[in-house]
């Protein structure tokens, strides 16, 4: 096989960031169809068709992804020769993961510490709202997302659902609010409570223990982000419903305290990925460790 055609590579790389056939041009001085000979021959060489079409502009394979990784590192290499030789050896890897806007930052940390660090390992994160990210997902852009709903079933993206924990979810508030602990019932006829929102899954949990419970609550907040539900405990608002990740800080420094454990209720946390032909092994180590 020849070796790489560099200046089909730079071709190339300048059509993934511009996500546009004329504007790369335009940047590289070269005809539409010139460009799209050199594309064509990349791929050829290859053996992996690297665009496809979205309406008037392009968007990158599994394989064209794949292949931007790597010219981003070839060209920065190349960059840092030129400058001062600095880590002109060095390999690295890519790994780019969505997280759920109102996923616990505890729990992302705690996913991504094996690799975090690492002088050969860059990675990418992207906030936003699951729907968002999935279409991400789908697109190549992110190698998995993670959340703590798992994704409803798909026709068009067969989606792949790794559960990597289950917590379980305690009455948690202020220590001098908890101080006097008992079961979640007397937490509950004492204080008003923060929940997450209606119909989602530890929502409907919650409810069917309280209605079994026979409880009337009284609701402080709703709420979906597990970072506001901590603040409005800290400040008192009421008792929330949480996992002990999500407030690992406070309670180690005293802050806040759990008051009783929701019997049978539990919060999980989810990577969704999707089949790939070429596997990210940054990814495949983390989840790997995670079962």
């Amino acid at each position: 096989m020849a070796g790489l055609n560099y200046n089909h590579l730079r071709y190339f790389w300048t059509v993934a960031r511009e996500g546009h056939l004329g504007r790369a041009a335009q940047r590289l001085n070269l005809t539409q169809s010139a460009l799209s000979v050199q594309i064509k021959r990349l791929e050829e060489q290859l053996g992996h068709q690297l665009f496809e079409r979205a309406g008037r502009g392009l968007l990158l394979t599994e394989a064209g992804r794949i292949a931007r990784d790597h010219a981003d590192i070839i060209f920065a290499t190349g960059d840092d020769l030129l400058g001062t030789l600095r880590e002109s050896g060095l390999s690295r890897h890519v790994l780019r993961v969505g997280a759920q806007a109102t996923l616990s930052r505890n729990f992302q940390l705690a996913f991504l510490r094996p690799i975090l660090g690492r002088p050969d390992v860059e990675v990418v994160l992207k906030s936003g709202a699951t729907p968002e990210l999935l279409r991400a997902l789908a697109a190549h852009q992110l190698d998995a997302v993670l959340t703590n709903q798992p994704p409803a079933a798909d026709p068009e993206r067969a989606f792949l659902t790794h559960k990597l924990a289950e917590q379980p979810v305690s009455l948690v508030g202020r220590r001098d609010l908890v101080a006097e602990a008992g079961d979640f019932e007397a937490l509950l006829a004492r204080h008003p409570v923060i929940l997450p929102p209606l119909h989602t899954g530890l929502r409907d949990d919650i409810d069917a223990l309280i209605d079994r419970a026979g409880i009337t609550l009284r609701i402080a907040a709703e709420v979906d982000d597990m970072a506001m539900m901590r603040l409005l405990v800290r400040e008192g608002v009421g008792l929330g419903v949480l996992p002990p990740i999500v407030i690992q800080d406070e309670l180690a420094q005293g802050v806040l305290a759990i008051g009783a454990a929701l019997p049978g209720i539990v919060e999980r946390f989810y990577a969704v990925t999707v089949a790939r032909t070429f596997r990210n092994a940054l990814l495949q180590d983390l989840l790997g460790q995670q079962g």
